[in-house]
Parts: C-alpha cells; sequence; structure tokens
C-alpha cells in the first residue's frame, strides 16, 4: 500500500467511532484475532474510542506467543547438539522455554542464528554442508508459503543438511475452539487480513453459518480497525451473521492460489498445540511425507518432553479472550519485556507487550465513558505480518 495518510486521518476515525455508539443499542463483545491488529487499537488507543457498550478482547493471534512450550523446548533441544546450526527470526529467541530461551543457550556457545527469511537459513546450508542447518518455522498461513518454499527448494537443489523444525498454526480452528470453550464471551470477530490475503475467506463461511457469529476480514490501520468494528456490530444488531470484508484492497474470496498451491505441496494439515490454550484438531501444518528428509522432527526424534508454564502467568487466559494484560498483578513489575514470565510479553504482536509499550501499566484500568476522539499520529506502524 503506497499511501497510507487516509486510513489514519483522525477525524475519521472519530467519525466512525460516533457511528459505532449510534449503533449499538447493548453490549457487545468482539475479538480481533490477529496481533498486527491488536498492536494498532493498542497504540492509536482505538477500544478507547469505543462506546462502553463495544468491548474488544485481543485473541491468539501472535505467532509467537501461540508457539507451544513443548515445541520452544524441542528447538531448546536441536539447537544444544554439537555441530548444529540453529536458525530462527529474532523474536523466538527470548520466548522462555522450560529450560530457559534461545538466547541464553547462544550465549552458553550454542550456534543460533538470526535469519530474516527461511531462504537466508537455506543459503546458510548451502554454505555449510558438513553441519545440519535447521529453520524453526512458525506462524500463521502468512508465513507458511515462504516456509513451504524453503523446504521445497531444499529438496530440489538436493540440500540434505537443511530441515525445518514446523509450528505452524491456522486461524479457523482456533476460531472454533474460542467459541466452544466455557465461559466465551466473544460474539464476532475482526478476521485476519494478512491471513486471508493468503488463504482467501471461503472457509470463514462454514464457521459463521455453524456458530452464527459474524466475521469481517479487517486491515490494520486505525480507519480499518473501526470500520471493520462497525461492520460487525451492525450485523449484530440486525441479528445477521456473515462473513464481510473491509480490507477489500489487499483480500478477496479466494485467496493467493499460488502461496496456497505450494503450502499443500509441502504441508498437511495435522493436529497442533497452542501455548495457553492446549491441543486443538486440525489447526496446524506439518512437513509431508515426502519432504520427511527436511522434517527436523523425524530427524532428531526429539522425544515428548515434560512441559510446564510458569504458575503465576495468566497468557493463556488472555489468549482465549477471557482476561486482559492488566488484569495480571505480574504485568509491568515481576513481568517486563526485559524480565517476560510468557510470550505473550516477548513478541512485539503480544498483547501484553502491546500494553507495555504504550503505557498501560502505568494507568488505571478504569474504562472511559464517552467516545473521545484521538489524534492519530502519521508515524509509521511497525509491520503486522506475524500473524
Amino acid at each position: 500500500m503506497r499511501y497510507v495518510d487516509e486510513y489514519r486521518d483522525g477525524e475519521i476515525a472519530a467519525g466512525i467511532a460516533r457511528r459505532v455508539a449510534e449503533t449499538a443499542t447493548r453490549p457487545w463483545v468482539l475479538m480481533e484475532v490477529c496481533g498486527g491488529q491488536t498492536h494498532s487499537i493498542v497504540r492509536y488507543g482505538l477500544d478507547r474510542m469505543l462506546p462502553p457498550e463495544v468491548e474488544l478482547v485481543h485473541g491468539p493471534g501472535c505467532p509467537v506467543c501461540v508457539t507451544s512450550l513443548e515445541m520452544i523446548d524441542k528447538a531448546h533441544a536441536i539447537a544444544s547438539r554439537p555441530g548444529v546450526i540453529f536458525t530462527s527470526f529474532g523474536d523466538m529467541l527470548r520466548v522462555p522455554g522450560s529450560r530457559g530461551d534461545l538466547l541464553a543457550l547462544r550465549g552458553r556457545g550454542a550456534d543460533v542464528r538470526v535469519v530474516y527469511s527461511p531462504l537466508d537459513a537455506l543459503r546458510i546450508a548451502r554454505e555449510n554442508p558438513s553441519r545440519p542447518v535447521v529453520f524453526f518455522g512458525i506462524g500463521f498461513e502468512t508465513t507458511a508459503p515462504a516456509n513451504a518454499m524453503a523446504v521445497h527448494q531444499a529438496k530440489r537443489l538436493g540440500v540434505s543438511n537443511f530441515s525445518m523444525l514446523v509450528s505452524h498454526v491456522l486461524v479457523p480452528p482456533a476460531i472454533a475452539a474460542i467459541l466452544q470453550a466455557p465461559g466465551n464471551r466473544v460474539q464476532g470477530f475482526l478476521g485476519p487480513g494478512h491471513v486471508c490475503a493468503v488463504m482467501g475467506y471461503r472457509e470463514y463461511e462454514a464457521l459463521v453459518a455453524r456458530y452464527r457469529v459474524p466475521i469481517v476480514v479487517t486491515g490494520f490501520e486505525p480507519v480499518d480497525l473501526l470500520e471493520g468494528v462497525l461492520m460487525t456490530v451492525t450485523q449484530l444488531e440486525q441479528g445477521r451473521a456473515e462473513v464481510e470484508n473491509q480490507y477489500v484492497r489487499a483480500v478477496s474470496r479466494e485467496g493467493n492460489l499460488g502461496a496456497r498451491d505450494v503450502i499443500f505441496e509441502v504441508f498437511e494439515v495435522a493436529d497442533r498445540k497452542w501455548r495457553g490454550v492446549g491441543s486443538i484438531p486440525k489447526s496446524g501444518y506439518r512437513i509431508r511425507y515426502e519432504y520427511r528428509a527436511h522434517d527436523a522432527e523425524r530427524i532428531f526424534e526429539v522425544e515428548a518432553i515434560d512441559t510446564k508454564e510458569p504458575e503465576e502467568c495468566i497468557s493463556g487466559l488472555i489468549l482465549r479472550g477471557l482476561k486482559k494484560p492488566g488484569d495480571c498483578p505480574a504485568f509491568g513489575a515481576r513481568c517486563t519485556p526485559q524480565t517476560p514470565l510468557g510470550a505473550t510479553m516477548v513478541s512485539a504482536e503480544g498483547a501484553c507487550a502491546a500494553y507495555y509499550q504504550y503505557g498501560r501499566y502505568l494507568e488505571s484500568s478504569r474504562r472511559p465513558d464517552a467516545v473521545r476522539p484521538v489524534a492519530i499520529p502519521h508515524a509509521d506502524v511497525p509491520a503486522a505480518g506475524g500473524e
């Protein structure tokens, strides 16, 4: 997108917020399911522009945050092996596992390297043919095409020392799990724009039909998000439940067919554990048997590991939309980005990290009683591509 000023216009945003206030006649709870959306909501104070009838809760949309503790521990075990070059995106290095994080492991001598693309890891493997090179492939459907392509290229080029530890997760099964969970409060969803740019939104139609909740695919700028809220609240007030597409400049119903083809060439759907949520059937990808020579879990035969979350960390409740960061007694005190207890404080897309970055740990938890326009700055927003 070349021009973003119109999507960050404070007057337009305030006008949409007023329309939400005029539309909402009863309490509604909406969930955004992308960490990039959460970041924008907190940065610009969009939740505080909304009327008290409309509450936003934050879903499991941060890929770093939902990578299971068991998978972090497997990464730690593989990276500890002599001779292994373990590669990862930088935000995974500080995610705490049962035995510490990858950054501390690197400090003790392990060859753990930060890369910016899985193809960088493939290049490292070609440059070091005598050493096994592992890439930690995490994320939602958004990052799956690039990860699948790296595995595909490794097989095509005969790079036998390259493998991937895969922990991909999928959004639709997570939405279903949230709606089925005891105590669920969510009545409508702001759908994940980046995921739908890849996958389209056809698969969300079955969720809407089954659970009778509106899902509005939404972008990441302030005007996008507020318009998505207005569209969702309008459906709820009218008793409708449909999939609508607010993010029309980037998303189509069918998605990116080329990207989908490479995903399903290399990966297949499998059960997956989510940190703080548990196991969700058919909610992730794993490497297909045909590409097993590049599957790190098969190669290194890492067994299931006993894992344990810190008892005082409530990140699981936050990821399910049942709590907010301010509800945690450790938030901003014992748990900070420098001393994180859980993954939601590590990743820039985690709800706890976003609340901390924009100073909400310093504020009262009292919700404003009225819509108030805010001045939306024109500074660049950090990329929201992790979804």
